[in-house]
């Protein structure tokens, strides 16, 4: 996270971030979840934060945060204001980056650190994948250790009662790369206890063996792929791993990719300008690997995939981001 500010009115940005899947969701293995993903430059989410004498807030989920961050951090209140949001439980992280945003946001107001990975838990982030907070710290493109499998309980545990799982890769998203989003309009994915539920049942029901395979396209292709700026091994490598995810979610959403994502990611396949395509945590975002080159030609593929699909929705290609949440001071301006 950036920062050029002190204590007074200030704003944090942060970008979304796509989540390609989890190394391992079955109790057989040592270390369960394990989530990679990548940061992106947009959308973002800006949220404006003053010092108070009490919690002011109009934006709802926010408010809450902003609550829970003035007690942790043992301060009066703060004013915040959402500036700009990001789309709500469409696979782009808005939970985890509104949470930390808010939360730095009043931090840095009163001139404090906002320790985000200590404290994402008491927001109730980073529970099973740490790619969100990961992507507000630092960006680029991540995979994280995942839990100890013995810790995993049939009930979730209470809110904070975990640490958020450690970076074990970084890398920074090469600067040619492009990654197109492909937002159909659909129901949003799923989230809190649905999500929970969902989840309980696809882990104590795992085939281990998917597992062992997503292990070897991380370590053999896609972290390799990224260290040598192969977009098109990455693209590949991507796509393997949200297919694979996608068999141990297939009961859970309907398929290996939830409705209408099906659709949208085999009409992607066909394209040339994408070179992997999947959907981002439970969607409905479509996600496509293309390079600045491609760009134009990877736009106007996810404009036809949504028209063979029968389905509205909104295009954009966007650059990944290898820096953390930004904080700008705003007195004076």
């Amino acid at each position: 996270m950036t920062s050029d500010s002190g204590a007074g009115r200030v704003e944090v940005a942060a970008g979304a971030r796509l989540h390609f899947g989890f190394a391992n969701l079955s109790l057989a293995h040592e270390r369960l979840y394990g989530a990679a993903g990548v940061a992106l430059d947009e959308p973002r989410v800006r949220v404006e934060a003053a010092p108070a004498a009490g919690v002011d807030c109009e934006h709802g989920e926010a408010r809450g945060y902003a609550a829970a961050a003035c007690d942790l951090l043992g301060v009066d209140g703060a004013r915040v204001r959402v500036r700009e949001p990001l789309p709500r439980h469409m696979g782009l992280g808005s939970g985890t980056q509104l949470a930390l945003a808010t939360l730095a946001a009043v931090a840095r107001a009163h001139g404090r650190d906002p320790e985000v990975r200590a404290r994402a838990p008491d927001l109730g982030r980073g529970g099973r994948s740490g790619v969100g907070v990961a992507a507000f710290e630092r960006g680029g493109v991540l995979l994280d250790a995942g839990h100890p499998t013995e810790r995993f309980t049939a009930e979730p545990p209470a809110q904070g009662d975990w640490t958020v799982p450690p970076v074990v890769a970084r890398h920074p998203v090469p600067d040619d790369w492009r990654f197109l989003l492909v937002v159909p309009d659909a129901d949003p994915g799923r989230c809190g206890g649905d999500e929970d539920a969902s989840i309980r049942r696809v882990v104590e029901a795992a085939d281990p063996a998917v597992a062992d395979r997503v292990a070897g396209v991380l370590q053999r292709k896609l972290l390799p792929a990224v260290v040598d700026g192969a977009v098109e091994r990455f693209g590949d490598a991507v796509r393997a791993v949200g297919r694979l995810n996608g068999t141990w979610f297939a009961d859970a959403q309907g398929g290996v990719y939830r409705p209408p994502v099906g659709d949208l990611v085999a009409e992607l396949g066909d394209a040339p300008a994408v070179f992997g395509a999947g959907q981002s945590s439970w969607g409905p975002t479509v996600y496509g690997v293309t390079d600045a080159a491609r760009a134009d030609d990877a736009r106007d593929a996810g404009r036809d995939a949504l028209d063979a699909a029968g389905v509205d929705g909104d295009v954009a290609v966007v650059r990944g981001r290898n820096d953390g949440a930004a904080v700008t001071g705003l007195d004076g301006e």
